[in-house]
């Protein structure tokens, strides 16, 4: 563990710490004591990871949306450009109620040209202590273990299944997405809808950071840490 400069993002229910270059290398679900979907953070060899992957002509930056809990990595070479936004969804449904499921969003945002990257999707289900199989279903891709105990995990997405699995290379020319969860869907996730909890969580992360009071010194990092 040579490295502990992450992001992280979050739902007040679990988490997720994702590196430099975008890869999800600690989460666990469904909850924050819940065992690890990806512990590349403890073990590079077997741990998994989500992680995407460029040419080394791409720069690589990260932020966060101000004032909010959602990452931002973004990828450019030359008039080549694609950001992603990682979150995890909550916003109040009703009164001292709130949306605040058992999964992370990859919301994939087109600015220009024609990016190009590969997915490395590798869950390993319950600290990778048992063989975690991954299937491609009709609605989404299925990874499951039952060495320990069972466990599985869904990732739905817009892109072609094959290509996320087979790590396959792909040329971004709209606005994609992935969803991956604990639970499966009912109503099926689209793009539409993964921008619809974007901007949910945005507003309810917005609504949060102006309760926090403001201070003279070390105000942007007393924000961070709310």
């Amino acid at each position: 563990m040579d490295n502990l400069d992450y992001g992280i993002i979050g739902n007040c229910r679990s988490a997720a710490l994702i590196s430099k270059t975008g890869s999800i290398d600690w989460c666990c679900l469904p909850e924050f004591d819940s065992p690890s979907v990806f512990a590349k953070l403890l073990d590079e060899k077997i741990g998994g990871s989500f992680e995407i992957n460029v040419d080394d002509s791409y720069e690589i930056t990260q932020k966060y949306e101000q004032y909010t809990s959602i990452l931002i990595t973004s990828f450019k070479s030359g008039s080549d450009h694609f950001e992603i936004h990682d979150f995890m969804p909550r916003y109040r449904k009703e009164e001292k109620k709130y949306h605040s499921p058992p999964e992370l969003v990859r919301y994939f945002k087109y600015i220009s040209g024609k990016p190009r990257f590969s997915v490395l999707y590798d869950p390993k289900l319950e600290y990778a202590m048992g063989k975690t199989e991954t299937f491609i279903k009709k609605d989404f891709i299925a990874s499951l273990t039952h060495d320990v105990k069972f466990d599985t995990v869904f990732l739905y997405t817009s892109f072609d299944k094959e290509s996320v699995v087979n790590s396959a290379e792909v040329e971004l020319n709209q606005d994609e997405f992935m969803l991956m969860g604990y639970n499966e869907k009912l109503l099926l996730p689209t793009t539409e809808r993964a921008y619809l909890e974007l901007q949910n969580t945005k507003v309810y992360w917005l609504n949060w950071s102006n309760l926090t009071p403001t201070y003279k010194k070390y105000n942007e990092e007393i924000s961070r840490s709310a």
